[in-house]
């Protein structure tokens, strides 16, 4: 999918009802104080850090995905969100695991490439857990999700 960028921001377009010339409903826009694209992807976020559940539902509201990098590349692009003093990131990594299964996304799709840190996925973490990466680009699953981390959706 192409997306429009005017100055480094992408225009993410959609009609509101229908319209006829005059248009009475202008088109909806957003825009993103973070974007970056990798490849054919795009990584978008207004830089607000929430808990895990609210990071899902942000993206979800606007027909997006939370960010789950598939390549080095992406995964290092995620980093870059990062503030001064937060370095977290919520990423898109099954959140409901059966026994330590950290094999899946959040939509049961196999994934593709992962960057656990030492010790991880932590296996004590059995039914529910959730993954984030951290400043050195390590992901690492916790049981603490109503921690606070940068929200980043994928396009």
């Amino acid at each position: 999918m192409r997306l429009p960028v005017l100055f480094g921001i992408v225009l993410l377009m959609t009609d509101i009802g229908h319209c006829q010339y005059p248009c009475v409903h202008p088109p909806y826009s957003i825009t993103y104080s973070f974007v970056r694209k990798v490849g054919e992807k795009y990584f978008v976020s207004d830089k607000e850090r929430q808990r895990f559940e609210k990071a899902v539902e942000f993206c979800s509201q606007r027909g997006l995905e939370l960010a789950l990098p598939q390549s080095e590349e992406e995964n290092s692009a995620l980093t870059e969100v990062f503030g001064d003093a937060y370095k977290t990131v919520w990423i898109n990594v099954n959140k409901e695991k059966a026994r330590g299964n950290f094999t899946l996304d959040a939509n049961n799709r196999p994934l593709t490439f992962t960057k656990w840190g030492a010790g991880q996925p932590d296996s004590s973490v059995q039914d529910v857990g959730c993954t984030m990466v951290s400043e050195n680009g390590f992901w690492e699953v916790t049981k603490k999700c109503f921690l606070y981390a940068y929200v980043v959706c994928q396009i």
